[in-house]
């Protein structure tokens, strides 16, 4: 995997689908939840089939285990409000972020950070950060009180990023994937958003 893709696993408990109920007015290209008026960079939420065509490759190219459209199609249908994708100026798919948010017993809202890419040429540029700030903004306005995820141990890079957000190593998964290589699970815990954000 490359930095800026994690892994997809997670323990499926009996949880209550959250973020397809949600009465949400989309951010579209004339209306994004972020953009740089520097770079002409855009941040949208999900708009249709298009989008997901876009996703997959970029996704796909940087896995270290291959995930079917189901898998994809799992997490967009679902919580299509957590899938964000970040446009070039000249309206190039260069990144998205994919997530959903599901209760758990107890009544904890956890978010979960699916998939992260960015496009080669686009990369340290902050794009990354902004799709995961984005993410977890729009979780934490719908009360969610942890965000996971999981990264490969060696993947320096992503750890690295998480960490810098605020995200802690909260277990390690030995031999997690396919390919022999132990994950890192990465927590972040949040509190009430006060502002303009969380970060």
């Amino acid at each position: 995997m490359s930095s800026d893709t994690l892994g997809l696993h997670e323990e499926q408990p009996d949880a209550q689908t959250l973020g397809n109920n949600a009465d949400v007015t989309p951010h579209t290209e004339t209306n994004p939840l972020y953009s740089d008026p520097k770079s002409g960079i855009y941040f949208r939420q999900y708009e249709g089939e298009e989008d997901l065509q876009s996703i997959i490759p970029l996704i796909a190219k940087d896995l270290s285990e291959p995930y079917s459209i189901y898998t994809y199609r799992y997490f967009i249908y679902n919580w299509p409000k957590l899938c964000i994708l970040a446009f070039s100026k000249n309206h190039d798919c260069i990144g998205t972020v994919v997530c959903k948010m599901e209760k758990y017993p107890m009544g904890l809202l956890r978010g979960y950070i699916a998939m992260l890419a960015v496009k080669d040429g686009y990369r340290r540029l902050g794009i990354g950060s902004r799709l995961v700030r984005l993410a977890v903004n729009l979780m934490t306005d719908d009360h969610c009180d942890e965000v996971t995820l999981e990264t490969e141990i060696t993947n320096k890079a992503a750890l690295a990023l998480y960490e810098q957000l605020g995200f802690c190593r909260d277990k390690r998964l030995l031999r997690y994937y396919l390919n022999g290589v132990d994950a890192f699970r990465l927590k972040l815990w949040l509190t009430p958003r006060t502002g303009n954000g969380w970060i």
